[in-house]
């Protein structure tokens, strides 16, 4: 595909969402997940066996490979060159974890890419999940609801990161002691401007290159792992409505068992996905999980220990936020998740009505209620499900191990 195809490839997500947003009576074709793979497709950076079976794309894999294992190693490196002032190493710390987050993410979807698209594909198979035909339910409402969600979560995304992108590529030009976007050290001494003038700009243009290719596929595959389990949310929306429609979609015992056979069906489904969903993104949820954990901590204890210079607490700041944000919003599709789950049981049992069916349609509709009193969670075993009860103690955590090192540099 030429290169303007695949801007426009790149862009349909936001073009597509504007124009829903705009006509509510327009019905999205597609879910979320499907315009979040075209941006990594569009990218080059799908990395499915089928993928690389295209032109130059096992060769393009390997270079971006190369690529950030070189930015991780250089920044380490130049981590040496902070020895001794804490608030410059702090910094730098910052910069080589986020930085980490995005290497491990990017050679652990070299392994997982086939199994995260069997994920795509089977989402995007049943889509939109409600059975078609005369009596079907009405889940526009909530169809587009979630598409709208996910829409402007990828736009302020999008936002955020250009306006990210633009203060730390131009940082060089307005902060003295900074000369290159990241600070990295290379052999020889190749990033000093005042000795090797070309190389330095070699290597600026390398990594503003690299922050922009690596950032903008960082919003795109964690927009396609949160939009994974939106669409599962969504799913259980669905599985609710037909459950409370079940009697006026169905006439007669026939077409009864039929469909309440199909729904324990659908739910298993929907269990055997988040499964699946689960295995798949297991090592990075636990990355992700630990990153903003020291994130958090660090910022926090580089804040107290530089409290006297606004400019570096300001910078904490921001990204104690940043962190948290981010597993804010982990844990709100988290919670969102478990809550809607927890419904099916409530229609199932709505759904009952001792004066139609039989036994066999008793005994799917108990099925369903038994299945639906455990709550469906996005957890990585053995660590505990993302919610806002587990994100509690995760800062608590963080508040204990700040208070214990500030007494012990006290």
């Amino acid at each position: 595909m030429d290169y303007r195809g695949n801007v426009h490839r790149f862009l349909k997500f936001y073009i597509d969402g504007w124009k829903h947003f705009r006509n509510p009576a327009m019905e999205s074709s597609y879910s979320a997940v499907y315009y979040w793979r075209e941006q990594m497709q569009a990218m080059f950076l799908y990395t499915t066996s089928k993928e690389r079976q295209m032109p130059y794309r096992s060769i393009w894999h390997t270079l971006v490979t190369i690529q950030v294992s070189v930015c991780f190693l250089t920044m380490c490196y130049g981590l040496t060159e902070s020895l001794g002032d804490r608030v410059q190493m702090g910094r730098d710390i910052a910069f080589i974890i986020g930085l980490f987050y995005i290497a491990f993410k990017v050679y652990y979807f070299q392994w997982y890419g086939d199994e995260l698209d069997e994920v795509v594909e089977a989402l995007e198979k049943f889509h939109p999940w409600a059975q078609k035909g005369p009596g079907a339910v009405d889940y526009r409402t909530a169809k587009r609801w979630y598409f709208m969600l996910s829409f402007f979560l990828a736009s302020s995304w999008l936002v955020f990161l250009c306006l990210f992108l633009l203060l730390l590529i131009t940082s060089p030009l307005w902060v003295h002691q900074q000369i290159l976007p990241l600070h990295a050290a290379f052999p020889f001494q190749w990033q000093e401007r005042s000795i090797h003038p070309i190389s330095h700009a070699i290597i600026y243009l390398f990594q503003s290159w690299s922050i922009t290719y690596f950032l903008t596929w960082l919003v795109c595959i964690e927009g396609l792992s949160v939009s994974i389990y939106v669409e599962i949310t969504f799913a259980i929306e669905v599985l609710c409505l037909e459950l409370r429609h079940l009697h006026q979609r169905c006439h007669g015992y026939g077409q009864l068992r039929l469909e309440t056979n199909r729904l324990v069906q659908f739910h298993q489904k929907i269990v055997h996905i988040l499964d699946h969903t689960n295995k798949v993104f297991h090592g990075t949820l636990i990355m992700q999980m630990g990153v903003n954990f020291f994130l958090v901590s660090l910022s926090v204890l580089e804040a107290m220990e530089a409290r006297k210079d606004p400019k570096v607490v300001t910078q904490f700041a921001v990204l104690m936020l940043l962190a948290l944000g981010h597993l804010s919003m982990w844990s709100y599709f988290g919670d969102l998740l478990s809550q809607k789950s927890l419904k099916i049981s409530e229609a199932a049992y709505e759904a009952y009505d001792p004066t139609k069916g039989s036994k066999d349609v008793y005994r799917d509709l108990c099925l369903i209620i038994r299945r639906g009193q455990e709550p469906l969670i996005m957890r990585a075993s053995p660590f505990p499900s993302f919610n806002f009860i587990n994100y509690s103690a995760i800062l608590n955590q963080c508040y204990g191990i700040l208070t214990f090192l500030l007494k012990t540099l006290d």
